[in-house]
């Protein structure tokens, strides 16, 4: 399909957009194993918290308590019956790893509040009427639901609306752009109808003050 028939006239695919990697797989159904597997434990995620009344640390303190009293009674029956312990790894963290984790997190910290300190300096007024309307809707959103819906809600879409627009994309693509070229004559209809003449209205009513 040319570029120009693609929304924002785009030479690249949506799979490229995404970055070519497993994330771009899972996002669109290639892993669809994965895919659906993540979905899954998110709904039964959304289930066992929204609906039991479980929270996340009443949630976790009971898995770890049950796995630490089977663990407990397996290695006692064990030494007991002359039978194996519980084949449990001896796990540690490489250094390295953790210090490339801190270096990540320190560069992308170091980057958000260098961007946060631009907006309160009003060093970037564009940016920080951007990031205003992102927490005003937000906020708007967030009184409407609560955040493990809302996180569940995202995911879904996340994982459902990028690999339907890749299925239908020519469809999309076209009926979009229409719809825009569409948009764009109306607007320019009201402009040379309503809005020059608003416009005329104001700078006469400026000239005579």
């Amino acid at each position: 399909m040319d570029s120009s028939a693609r929304l924002f006239n785009r030479e690249r695919t949506l799979h490229q957009i995404l970055g070519e990697g497993f994330v771009a797989d899972v996002m669109l159904w290639r892993r669809r194993n994965v895919t659906v597997g993540i979905l899954f434990v998110t709904l039964a995620a959304w289930v066992v918290f929204e609906r039991s009344g479980y929270t996340l640390l009443s949630l976790l303190a009971s898995v770890f308590l049950l796995l630490f009293v089977i663990l407990f009674l397996w290695a006692k029956a064990a030494a007991i019956l002359n039978r194996p312990p519980p084949p449990l790894p001896n796990l540690q963290l490489p250094e390295e790893m953790v210090n490339e984790v801190a270096a990540c997190v320190r560069s992308r910290v170091n980057t958000l509040l260098s961007v946060s300190h631009d907006i309160a300096m009003g060093r970037d007024p564009k940016l920080f009427f951007k990031v205003a309307a992102s927490l005003c809707v937000i906020s708007v959103i967030g009184g409407c639901t609560d955040f493990l819906t809302l996180g569940y809600t995202t995911l879904v879409i996340v994982l459902t609306v990028p690999a339907i627009y890749e299925k239908y994309e020519d469809h999309i693509d076209r009926y979009s752009i229409m719809g825009y070229m569409e948009f764009r004559r109306l607007y320019a209809r009201l402009d040379a109808e309503c809005f020059s003449k608003i416009r005329k209205w104001i700078l006469e009513k400026r000239k005579l003050n």
